[in-house]
């Protein structure tokens, strides 16, 4: 039986812009008849995927998301540097033969090509205005975006040593190659999906709902004004700068279930390595949030209660329990209270949703992340 980790999370936000839409508004949601914020799921795994803990804790097994790959490639194969050296921007003494300008562009294009569409450059109806290098960077980058895990970007540096000492174009099998066994926690917990070569996907093991508030919102307007430091007042006493921010505050309520046999099967078997990534997302759920407009509002929160669920049943949120929006004065102890009457009712009418559980509340001051954390990571729960 699949065994399936499942996280209710409420955590409370001072006023801020966590996740805009592209008019810089905060992102919102329809929920019961009611306006409530939202953070979509996109935004807070990048917030977690970039957070110290995944950082520190998983140097060597986290992927690199970019477009620009064959980009990437093509300086390496022309400076005969190394691709992890270009990666992380080092100057790097030179360790293959340089590549010849045009067996460069083809090969790299051969490569990047391989994990997705390559872009078409588009051509400047002015001459003069064409960018030759611009339009050449270009023609390396694939169209969408492309999650690359330790194993294939060190399978991609053997490849260009090769070829740079060979002089010969990339055959079929050694493209094929590419696609190796991944130990990238990341692409594991969130999977990859690239339309151009099925192949290379992977199922996401672990899915992730978009936060919404418990209760009803309203997004309101911040005029604000910068004073000009070197304005004495003599002839102009006004601002130097006049702006206005939209900005909300409330109380999310997040969900999210881990498939840890999938985990443990993306992570071809590594016990160890899937137990620590669990506990990695768990502790960043609960104490990462997104990064939007961070300097202009302080948003940092953690979690102000925690419910980790666990066993072979069937997931299923619990935001049913905010279908009619929270009201009243204690938003926080009015959601638990939601929260738990409705997994209780949950469990009357469907039987048992889960072999067992934990919660942290720091409202109450019960329970701990640390308990949470042996709990949902113990293989033997």
């Amino acid at each position: 039986m699949t065994d399936f980790i499942q996280l209710h999370v409420l955590a409370s936000y001072p006023p801020s812009n966590l996740n805009r839409d592209d008019l810089g508004t905060p992102k919102t949601a329809m929920m019961g008849g009611a306006r409530r914020l939202r953070v979509s799921s996109q935004s807070l795994k990048r917030a977690w995927r970039e957070s110290a803990q995944f950082k520190e804790g998983f140097a060597d097994h986290l992927g690199i998301r970019t477009k620009e790959m064959g980009w990437q490639v093509y300086i390496a194969l022309k400076t005969g540097r190394t691709l992890a050296d270009v990666i992380a921007e080092k100057g790097g003494e030179p360790v293959n033969p340089e590549v010849e300008d045009k067996k460069a562009v083809a090969w790299a294009q051969a490569i990047g090509g391989r994990f997705g569409k390559l872009k078409t450059p588009k051509k400047e109806k002015n001459a003069e205005k064409s960018n030759p290098e611009k339009q050449k960077k270009e023609s390396l980058c694939v169209e969408q975006m492309v999650h690359f895990s330790p194993e294939e970007i060190a399978a991609i540096d053997d490849l260009i040593a090769k070829l740079s000492k060979e002089g010969k174009t990339p055959t079929e099998e050694e493209l094929e190659l590419l696609r190796e066994q991944s130990s990238a926690v990341d692409i594991a917990m969130f999977g990859r999906m690239l339309a151009s070569y099925p192949s290379f996907n992977q199922e996401a093991a672990v899915q992730v709902a978009h936060a919404i508030t418990v209760h009803k919102v309203a997004v309101e307007d911040d005029y604000f004004t910068a004073v000009d430091d070197l304005n004495r007042g003599v002839e102009d006493v006004g601002a130097g700068h006049v702006g206005q921010a939209e900005f909300a505050a409330g109380l999310f309520y997040a969900y999210i279930c881990i498939n840890r046999d999938l985990l443990l099967e993306n992570l071809n078997g590594n016990a160890d390595l899937a137990d620590a990534a669990i506990r990695a997302l768990v502790e960043t759920a609960a104490k990462v949030g997104p990064r939007g407009k961070q300097n202009s509002f302080a948003s940092r929160a953690y979690a102000s209660y925690l419910l980790a669920e666990r066993g072979s049943q069937q997931p299923r949120s619990l935001s049913v329990a905010f279908l009619k929006p929270v009201d009243g004065e204690d938003y926080l102890n009015s959601a638990i209270k939601a929260l738990a009457k409705t997994r209780e009712n949950m469990d009357a009418v469907y039987g048992p949703c889960a072999d067992g559980c934990k919660e942290m509340n720091a409202l109450t001051g019960k329970g701990t992340l640390g308990d949470i954390l042996t709990f949902v990571a113990d293989a033997h729960a």
